[in-house]
């Protein structure tokens, strides 16, 4: 069955764990997973809409990136016409977050560029970016997946789009999606040695971590 999840920037595994669980392998073909990203809500703060968390050398930290705010608010925005603020230099901060967490990282020099051009590329909106993003990892990961938008939109709980997981996974409230999947399990992580194994982090700390390796993570668990 499909999934219905929220647009997220750099989303943490467990987004990637739900998107990968359908797609199914046979001897002469691969079945993807159907991913439906929900494209006619309004923007909400304090989401991973436009936050993604990651591992510094301080620890867990957080990365978000300015809005526009129209009349000076964000409310009542449609997801898709919400504006990435670039008259402050989030970008180049961002990059050197990144840099410094992960350049140590087995497999940082293999995506990085091709990742650092999609944050220059100007996406004007929240959602182009974020959906750029998302495929960038889905690509490089080796996901069966496609996504798709949404039509309309649906009550919570609706099953007209697939499984709707839509705030399932979210900054301020537990994940249990992982717990779920039966895939909480620890890999290498370039700080684990300073703070342990930090869990549920953005799928980039996964893939700069794990590099091909990563779509066996997201599909070893113990699935029906």
């Amino acid at each position: 069955m499909p999934v219905l999840l929220n647009t997220a920037y750099f989303p943490p595994i467990s987004f990637f764990a739900l998107a990968a669980k359908e797609f199914t392998l046979s001897e002469d073909r691969v079945i993807p997973s159907i991913v439906y990203i929900e494209a006619c809500e309004n923007y909400q703060k304090q989401s991973y809409r436009n936050r993604c968390h990651f591992y510094s050398g301080s620890g867990l930290q957080a990365l978000s990136y300015p809005i526009v705010h129209v009349d000076g608010s964000h409310n009542n925005i449609p997801i898709k016409e919400v504006l990435v603020d670039y008259s402050v230099p989030w970008v180049v901060r961002h990059e050197r977050a990144i840099v410094s967490a992960y350049r140590t990282s087995a497999y940082f020099d293999y995506y990085a560029d091709e990742l650092f051009s999609i944050l220059e590329g100007g996406h004007r909106t929240l959602y182009g970016l974020n959906r750029a993003i998302m495929e960038f990892f889905i690509l490089k990961i080796g996901l069966p997946v496609e996504l798709r938008d949404t039509d309309d939109f649906v009550p919570a709980g609706s099953d007209r789009y697939g499984d709707d997981f839509r705030g399932a996974i979210h900054p301020k409230r537990p994940d249990t999606v992982l717990a779920g999947l039966k895939l909480e399990k620890p890999y290498f992580q370039v700080f684990s040695g300073k703070y342990g194994f930090i869990p549920n982090l953005s799928i980039m700390d996964l893939l700069f971590n794990e590099g091909p390796e990563s779509v066996l993570y997201l599909r070893s668990g113990n699935r029906e």
